[in-house]
């Protein structure tokens, strides 16, 4: 007996705590088949729809900008994930830097499925496709056919790491500490809360939690790179600023110039 497409999609839009307006066209185009599974979403604080837009400095130079976005809700291998994109682009004559950052994870516990970065950095250029399928801890590279197995079953990229730290307490002075990252040289993924610090950015001013993500790779999130997250100090956990150390120039710079607040599946309490 086949369930009726309009019947499903109101049990969905139930389900997943919709009000109505958030979205009301895409659940019926990922379900065309019907395949996703569906279950309740992890209680998080973002959702499809939100767009951050930043201003980028390279060095003491402003040069481009950034963009953070969750841009929908999408099905991998019949799960139901978030697209989200984290893109940035500028630079100064002889060094320009573009990062080109895409990730698909679970919208029930934020287990990353597919992950694309194209990223350069002076003359140096990379391209990576990665498709995740963690109950077989393995991943298979889109862009040259290789395969390689991973140390976890709830594999987290840089993208969807930055989602992940969102979900956390964030309590000042603890330090989190994952074995998540897809590969296993990258663990274990540190979180240290350094502090709280109201800081000003074109969007405005706000209080911030102030994190410094650490993993064993190359990348913005690197060891080297000393990188610094600020997150807004309420329910949202937006992200404010963003630091880290890129060669040559010596520091890239994000600060927040607007914000398009997203449609939370299920929204956190929120926080004392």
């Amino acid at each position: 007996m086949k369930t009726r497409l309009p019947i499903l999609v109101a049990f969905l839009f139930g389900l997943l705590g919709f009000d109505g307006k958030a979205l009301p066209g895409q659940i019926p185009e990922l379900l065309g088949p019907v395949t996703a599974q569906i279950v309740p979403p992890m209680s998080v604080p973002f959702g499809p729809g939100e767009h951050l837009i930043y201003k980028l400095k390279l060095g003491i130079f402003s040069v481009g900008e950034g963009h953070l976005e969750v841009i929908g809700l999408d099905s991998v291998r019949g799960e139901l994930t978030y697209h989200t994109s984290l893109r940035i682009g500028g630079g100064v004559p002889g060094f320009r830097v573009r990062y080109d950052y895409h990730s698909w994870f679970s919208v029930q516990d934020l287990v990353s499925q597919r992950f694309i970065r194209d990223q350069r950095e002076g003359g140096h250029k990379a391209y990576r496709h990665y498709e995740f399928f963690p109950k077989e801890r393995r991943f298979e590279r889109g862009d040259n056919d290789e395969g390689k197995d991973m140390p976890t079953d709830q594999p987290l990229d840089d993208l969807s790491f930055l989602y992940f730290v969102r979900s956390l307490p964030l309590e000042v002075g603890e330090e989190y500490s994952f074995d998540r990252y897809f590969k296993e040289g990258g663990n274990p993924v540190v979180i240290r809360v350094l502090r709280i610090e109201t800081i000003d950015v074109p969007a405005g001013r706000f209080e911030t939690i102030v994190v410094r993500p650490i993993i064993q790779t190359k990348g913005l999130f690197s060891q080297g790179g000393e990188a610094e997250l600020y997150f807004t100090n309420d329910e949202r956990r937006l992200l404010v600023s963003l630091k880290s150390k890129v060669p040559l120039v010596g520091s890239l710079t994000l600060h927040l110039k607007s914000i398009t607040e997203g449609h939370p599946l299920r929204p956190p309490s929120k926080r004392p």
